[in-house]
């Protein structure tokens, strides 16, 4: 397994600790942001995930009912984008 598959792993670890409610959203996205950025991907693979995780801090300072990003949806969009990163690899 390469460094840039075990940290698409560790990635993912980490969204289903945050999805279980043990990893705060605050903390997710510092870990995606600086993983995110070490993985050997296109640019616009950097330019998504930093699309998908502005909105889900700026969702994160709401209730789930004022806010117009639902939480759940977001930690699935990452979900996919780490399959899309994962077939890039």
């Amino acid at each position: 397994m390469t460094t840039a598959h075990h940290t698409l792993d560790e990635l993912l670890g980490q969204l289903e600790a945050c999805t279980q409610g043990c990893l705060s959203v605050t903390q997710l996205s510092q870990h995606w942001r600086t993983a995110g950025a070490t993985l050997p991907l296109p640019a616009r693979y950097g330019e998504v995930l930093g699309n998908v995780l502005d909105r889900l801090e700026a969702g994160a300072l709401f209730s789930e009912e004022s806010c117009s990003f639902s939480q759940k949806d977001l930690l699935d969009n990452l979900r996919v984008w780490a399959e899309k990163a994962r077939a890039q690899l």
